[in-house]
């Protein structure tokens, strides 16, 4: 997964096109680098998963 890819993904998440994502234990840090720059973040919510993978789903509220 590059940037370009990582960026698509978040928008098409926070916009409802998909309500999770799974992202794969080799991309998370690309992902995450891309995650924390937006000006949402804490609407984000991650959940840990078997083998290292993080299901990401997307919240109207966010986060305390």
């Amino acid at each position: 997964m590059d940037e370009a890819l990582a960026a698509k993904q978040i928008a098409e998440l926070r916009t409802g096109v998909i309500a999770e994502l799974l992202v794969k234990k080799e991309d998370f840090l690309t992902f995450r680098a891309v995650l924390v720059k937006q000006p949402d973040f804490k609407q984000f919510r991650g959940i840990a998963q078997r083998g290292g993978h993080v299901l990401y789903h997307y919240m109207n509220t966010p986060r305390s």
